[in-house]
């Protein structure tokens, strides 16, 4: 029997890190409601946007397009680019908590950065699947809960452009990036991508520019795993994109 079972809820570290990690990144939805109405989706929609897509990062990064003039394919392709990452971590989690019927789908829809986070920083199996249900279900329902807040607050402040938040979303995207950025080579990643992202805003499309990062990033990350080098793998770093 595991050691951890005899663990009470209350004095569980991954319980802890798991309802601090989901306040934590919750608190951003505040900010997604807000921009989503801003940037001309209804309320209903940035709410069905929080509870179906529940993605973070893929979600700043849907509005952020779709705030700078870009169509809706290339809203829904950044979007879909940010949120590869979680099919990834739905193998490692698949592994660890090992779901069974209908807690499969379950799980996979509350696959995200911080459930992840909270999951592998456990040793014991106990405490990884606590970690994983308390990140991934708290940080589910906060999001949502400031989801609504924020799009009630964005509704009431009207045009973002009178109020100077046309590029807040982006800020608020960058604000949510930036902290998981806890070693050298994402910063390297990141900032090589942002200097691809700067160059092309003036030649292509809105949108478009960080579809063109997305693809250098993974060109990086491929290259960096198994094209060259020692093939040693890289740093894991998570990015809610939290997510969210």
């Amino acid at each position: 029997m595991s050691s951890a079972a005899a663990v009470p809820w209350r004095s569980s570290s991954a319980v802890r890190i798991g309802l601090s990690l989901s306040v934590a990144t919750g608190l951003y939805g505040i900010s997604f409601g807000a921009l989503s109405v801003a940037a001309g989706l209804t309320f209903w929609q940035t709410v069905a946007l929080s509870a179906l897509m529940f993605t973070g990062g893929s979600q700043f990064a849907f509005i952020g397009v779709l705030s700078g003039g870009g169509a809706g394919a290339s809203a829904l392709g950044a979007a879909t680019l940010l949120g590869v990452r979680n099919a990834v971590y739905g193998m490692s989690m698949n592994a660890l908590v090992r779901p069974r019927g209908w807690k499969r789908v379950l799980a996979a829809h509350v696959t995200i950065d911080e459930s992840n986070a909270a999951a592998s920083s456990q040793t014991d199996p106990v405490e990884e699947r606590r970690g994983f249900w308390v990140a991934g279900l708290g940080v589910w329902v906060l999001w949502n809960l400031f989801t609504v807040l924020g799009a009630l607050l964005g509704n009431a402040l009207g045009d973002p452009a009178r109020w100077g938040l046309d590029g807040a979303a982006v800020a608020a995207f960058l604000g949510l990036l930036w902290p998981r950025l806890s070693a050298r080579e994402p910063v390297a990643v990141a900032a090589v991508c942002a200097l691809v992202t700067a160059l092309t805003i003036p030649v292509l499309p809105p949108g478009v520019p960080i579809l063109v990062a997305a693809v250098v990033a993974g060109a990086i990350g491929w290259a960096r795993r198994g094209g060259g080098g020692d093939g040693a793998p890289a740093p894991r770093v998570g990015c809610r994109e939290a997510g969210a």
